[in-house]
């Protein structure tokens, strides 16, 4: 996943707004959200290729959600897969500040990211490169494939897109989170990161929704999370077209 977009306790009814793309090469093989056969609580999508995922929640209301750390110098040979950050943070059975910190004592085994989980109650960001485990407050917020808040064009522009379709708390907001999701236009140069890839990676990766021959946006995905319901939708996208689920969990 490479853009989360979330407001926490700044909706009247929801305390936690997600919405998100998942990018990754077209011929890694991906299942669309479902409940895992082999973990019931789990709704996800699931990495075919390591059995993890990039977003889920469960049954009872624990959020997970992650995007890698680009940087093209950095190996992973011998290190572990990402995905499972996630489904261990859904299938954690203790508190999740305490999963959260046991990442702090394991951050040399897996390749760079940005882990997010929590509930309606608490959330917790950690990134194995920053290394500062942070209890987040109230706020809006956008992690993409740096740190938290990091303020590429793609962060901002969805951080304000986000803000506006919150604030103004009209019945649409499904469809225009989904809206939001689906910008495809390309940063100027002027504005791109400097992240180690070429100039013409650097245009591709910089809009909301990337599109490429190999490579871009695989699924969207919109979570409203109150105190009793959660709203999991998602849009898995194809050069066939797009198709779209909709879940609601009564917690």
């Amino acid at each position: 996943m490479c853009l989360i977009l979330f407001a926490y306790h700044i909706h009247p009814v929801y305390k936690l707004i997600v919405a998100a793309n998942r990018d990754e090469f077209y011929q890694r093989p991906t299942a669309p959200a479902h409940f895992w056969e082999d973990q019931p609580e789990i709704l996800a999508g699931r990495d075919l290729e390591k059995m993890g995922t990039w977003m889920g929640v469960t049954k009872k209301g624990r959020f997970a959600a992650l995007t890698n750390y680009r940087d093209p110098n950095e190996t992973t040979v011998g290190k572990r897969s990402r995905g499972e950050l996630v489904s261990g943070a859904l299938t954690y059975k203790g508190d999740v500040r305490d999963y959260m910190k046991t990442l702090e004592q394991n951050k040399s085994q897996y390749p760079g990211y940005n882990l997010l989980t929590g509930n309606a109650d608490e959330l917790y960001y950690y990134s194995n490169i920053g290394q500062q485990l942070q209890k987040l407050e109230p706020g809006i917020y956008g992690i993409s494939n740096h740190l938290l808040n990091t303020e590429w064009p793609k962060v901002q522009k969805g951080k304000e897109g986000l803000g506006e379709i919150v604030q103004e708390n009209r019945t649409e907001m499904i469809a225009r989170l989904f809206k939001l999701l689906q910008s495809a236009d390309p940063a100027p140069d002027e504005l791109l990161p400097n992240t180690g890839v070429s100039l013409e990676w650097e245009r591709m990766l910089s809009p909301l929704f990337i599109q490429s021959e190999d490579y871009g946006t695989r699924s969207s995905t919109v979570m409203l999370l109150a105190d009793h319901e959660i709203q999991y939708l998602e849009r898995v996208h194809s050069r066939d077209g797009m198709e779209e689920q909709h879940f609601k969990i009564l917690v």
